[in-house]
């Protein structure tokens, strides 16, 4: 199968079960069409709210709606539901326990171009304070997938990072091992545990690959999940290996790097190095021009590793 965005992937998914579930509602914030949900509203015009550039109303007409029984799925770029309406995520959202899923499209640098004003590099710190909030960051189509059926099971709110390209795939349709809020072990390795989220995921799988072809064997763990972090994966992937690695497509403050040093440092006390975005806006270019730029790459990761090993 050929690379999906996961907000296609999150589309498809609804407009299957939204033939039979009539309390499905999707609404967006002028974005349908780079949330690739248009076609959603097309198909499903009663169960569809376009609320316009007003990601405030977004969210707290998404609240209402759940209130009142539906199931809304509210998508936005990531750089604004989560700071333009972070009042109302916090508010309407987690402290009223609304059964929301916030979508975050286009997150991380995804905008390219366009800058600091479009990109979302603190959205795990920012969501992840709030009491009540989940977040959650799927590394490619098929687990993105799972996951949107797990939260369609649920009550609960949500926060929910996507790309906006389409991304390698690291699952298959008959292997993709998936627990709510359980991370996802990729390989073992005795050296150093590399733990990785969203885009970032695929890099460090690719860079495990290539240090084995040089003797050094890594261990890499898909955090898909960062709120509520699975501290029990990470305890047991640090234990043994001479250090560790997180990768992010994120500020370097509050995110993984952030939650993982103080699982570590409390557990298994060893060296954490964070690799991710710099505290600045960062360069102008698409999304693997940015992460080549940084070394959030394959290259980036295995000279990183082999740094620290030495």
């Amino acid at each position: 199968m050929a690379n999906i965005a996961n907000k296609k992937a999150i589309c498809d998914l609804l407009l299957e079960k939204a033939k039979t579930d009539k309390d499905i509602v999707v609404l967006c914030s002028d974005s349908r069409g780079s949330a690739s949900l248009a076609p959603f509203f097309e198909e499903f015009p009663q169960q569809s709210v376009e609320t316009g550039i007003a990601e405030q109303d977004l969210v707290g007409i998404s609240a209402g709606l759940a209130k009142c029984g539906k199931k809304p799925f509210a998508a936005s770029p990531a750089s604004f539901i989560t700071t333009r309406s972070y009042e109302q995520c916090k508010v309407d959202v987690a402290y009223s326990n609304t059964n929301v899923t916030l979508i975050g499209i286009s997150g991380g640098v995804s905008y390219g171009a366009l800058g600091m004003s479009h990109h979302s590099a603190q959205d795990i710190a920012a969501m992840a304070a709030i009491p009540g909030m989940r977040v959650y960051f799927p590394s490619d189509h098929f687990q993105t997938t799972k996951l949107m059926e797990a939260l369609l099971k649920d009550e609960k709110p949500s926060y929910v990072r996507v790309g906006r390209n389409a991304v390698p795939e690291i699952y298959s349709e008959d292997n993709c091992t998936f627990e709510i809020d359980k991370a996802n072990i990729l390989s073992e390795g005795k050296d150093v545990a590399i733990i990785a989220c969203g885009e970032m995921v695929y890099e460090a799988l690719e860079a495990a690959k290539a240090l084995k072809e040089e003797g050094i064997l890594a261990t890499v763990v898909d955090m898909y999940c960062l709120k509520p972090l699975d501290e029990d994966t990470i305890i047991k992937v640090t234990k043994d290996v001479k250090a560790v690695i997180t990768i992010e497509e994120h500020s370097p403050y509050g995110g993984l790097g952030s939650m993982v040093s103080q699982v570590v440092g409390e557990n298994n006390p060893k060296l954490v190095v964070n690799m991710s975005l710099p505290d600045a806006p960062v360069i102008t270019g698409t999304s693997s021009e940015v992460f080549d730029y940084y070394g959030l790459n394959k290259e980036g990761i295995v000279k990183k590793v082999k740094e620290i090993i030495k």
